[in-house]
């Protein structure tokens, strides 16, 4: 058996309750614990899993909070901290410390980039996309903590150029640059309403919604406020290669050239043809005028998206979905009443009060990673063995959900762990991590230009992980490596051993796991280095190290 298979089949360390709730519960966090717990007594849940212990939240919070697992000394830090609000105390630091600051923006940046344009932006020739302006603009977002309403505003309504350094920079432009100008703005109409709104479109292009209040008028009277935006190329001189792409709003005729009354026509199933003006999803018009000196229909439609209920529900099922593993619908992006809620009173009034919170979204953040779902350890037992979304049911969350790393948390996780970053500048650096990323990236070749990172188990993979450069880097034995780090601390082989375990697990070693490192000690004859080397190999490449636990 290999040690990888070894460490797969090893119990893991026993669970310890953890301190006393803080006394000082915000009323936010209340609501969450009160309509979470109502729901398990609902469902008849005898007891949820226990509190998860120190070393585990710590680790899955900075996974949540800033991207990546805790190094030693942090875990030690928070570990041997007193006080019963020491949780509370970390998720403060991580969201508002300048030492995190940087770390906290770019991994917010890249959730919300992969979101808005795709990991694979950009690559083809002919794409306007500047990733770099995407993630400038959301790294500078989220580093200032911009209310969400804002940021969503700028994204809808945005004009300019989408590459840093260009005349007119606006990396919030990137968004819709490669959107608007496709097939009549179709996919900018869809990708609005279902990333912001959580209203999926999609498929009434052509037909009414069988299941929805989503009907083939609704889709055109959306897509309307779109049709004033257009994307142009702007080239290298002298070439015909795209330097980047420039959104801006201009006049429009409309499909019958009557600029006053600037309608669209769409063509029912039937044959029949039929006209549509920008009317918002609640049924609210504005004026039909094309011209733009007259109505802007990206600000009308940027209005009236922050005046939604919607807008409010879909951030806070997206977050929370981020952190605890489900929403409270599946798929996330579709709301409404054909797709109930698990927690249906819950969501009503979360919304309602990140709305009074003025779109902080740390604030949201602070109450989710406060709530008790977030304390639970990650056991399914015989007391809530009806809560398991996997098969389907809905989640009740009397547990925390198992779920992969993403590529971007597993890259920065062996970053940190290990201070194995790529040799070389910044930018040949950034090249190899979207190297790294993209052996990872699966698209699914829909309308929606969907994508997601996945490990799964695929030969390439399996080489990458296990013998990639950075997997190399990581285990390196040379002066100043990690490696070399670890063999000159502690008081013993089992002392360093269980640094290994820290560093990469956030716990120490079990029993099992410290007798298969004697016998590779021997193995080795008494060469520590190479059997600190084998265990750490071990480690980052078994099934507990990816997974958000």
């Amino acid at each position: 058996m290999s040690l990888l298979c070894l460490f797969a089949v090893a119990s893991g360390p026993a669970l310890v309750s953890a301190p006393a709730a803080d006394t000082q519960v915000r009323p936010q966090v209340a609501l969450i614990n009160e309509l979470i717990e109502q729901g398990w007594r609902d469902f008849e849940i005898r007891s949820p899993a226990p509190d998860v212990d120190d070393a585990t939240w710590a680790r899955r919070v900075y996974l949540d909070v800033i991207g990546r697992i805790p190094t030693v000394a942090e875990l030690r830090e928070f570990t041997s901290t007193r006080g019963s609000d020491k949780r509370s105390k970390l998720v403060d630091t991580l969201l508002n410390d300048d030492r995190y600051t940087e770390e906290y923006a770019n991994h917010w940046a890249t959730i919300w980039s992969n979101l808005l344009i795709g990991r694979s932006a950009g690559n083809d020739r002919r794409s306007m996309v500047s990733p770099e302006g995407m993630q400038k603009y959301l790294r500078d977002s989220f580093a200032t903590n911009k209310p969400y309403n804002t940021m969503v505003y700028e994204l809808v309504t945005a004009t300019g150029s989408g590459k840093p350094g260009s005349d007119g920079f606006n990396g919030a432009t990137n968004f819709l640059l490669d959107k608007v100008n496709q097939d009549n703005a179709v996919l900018a109409t869809s990708s609005t309403s279902r990333i912001f709104l959580g209203q999926q479109v999609q498929c009434t292009q052509c037909h009414n919604h069988p299941f929805n209040q989503w009907k083939q008028q609704r889709f055109w009277e959306f897509n309307s406020f779109f049709r004033q935006t257009r994307s142009l190329r702007r080239f290298v001189d002298g070439t015909n290669d795209i330097a980047h792409g420039e959104l801006v709003d201009q006049d429009f005729a409309g499909e019958s050239n009557s600029p006053e009354d600037a309608l669209i026509f769409y063509e029912l199933r039937n044959g029949l043809t039929k006209v549509a003006y920008p009317v918002f999803t609640d049924g609210t018009p504005i004026d039909r005028s094309g011209f733009v000196s007259e109505v802007n229909r990206r600000e009308e439609l940027g209005r009236l998206m922050l005046e939604s209920e919607y807008l409010d529900k879909m951030i806070v099922n997206r977050m929370w979905s981020l952190l605890l593993g489900f929403g409270f619908t599946k798929p996330i992006d579709d709301l409404g009443p054909h797709n109930p809620a698990s927690h249906p009173e819950l969501l009503e009034k979360l919304a309602v009060e990140f709305r009074k919170s003025s779109y902080d979204l740390k604030e949201l953040i602070t109450w989710i990673t406060a709530s008790r779902p977030y304390q639970l350890a990650a056991v399914l037992g015989t007391s809530n063995e009806v809560d398991d979304p996997s098969i389907g049911e809905m989640p009740k969350f009397s547990r925390f959900y198992l779920r992969q790393m993403s590529a971007e948390q597993l890259y920065q996780s062996m970053v940190t762990a290990t201070d194995a970053s790529a040799s070389g500048s910044y930018e040949e650096q950034e090249r190899e991590r979207r190297r790294w990323l993209s052996q990872f990236v699966v698209a699914f070749g829909t309308d929606e230009g969907d994508e997601a990172t996945t490990f799964n188990g695929s030969i390439p993979q399996a080489l990458m992980l296990f013998n990639g450069a950075l997997t190399q880097n990581a285990i390196s034995k040379e002066e100043g490596s990690f490696i070399d780090r670890v063999a000159k601390t502690g008081r013993s082989p089992q002392d360093r051993v269980a640094v290994l375990f820290q560093a990469g697990l956030a716990r120490r070693p079990n029993r099992s796991e410290m007798q298969i490192a004697a016998q590779l000690l021997r193995a080795r004859e008494g060469n520590e280095a190479e059997m600190l080397q084998d265990m750490w190999w071990a480690v980052i490449n078994s099934n507990e190290f990816i997974m958000q636990h």
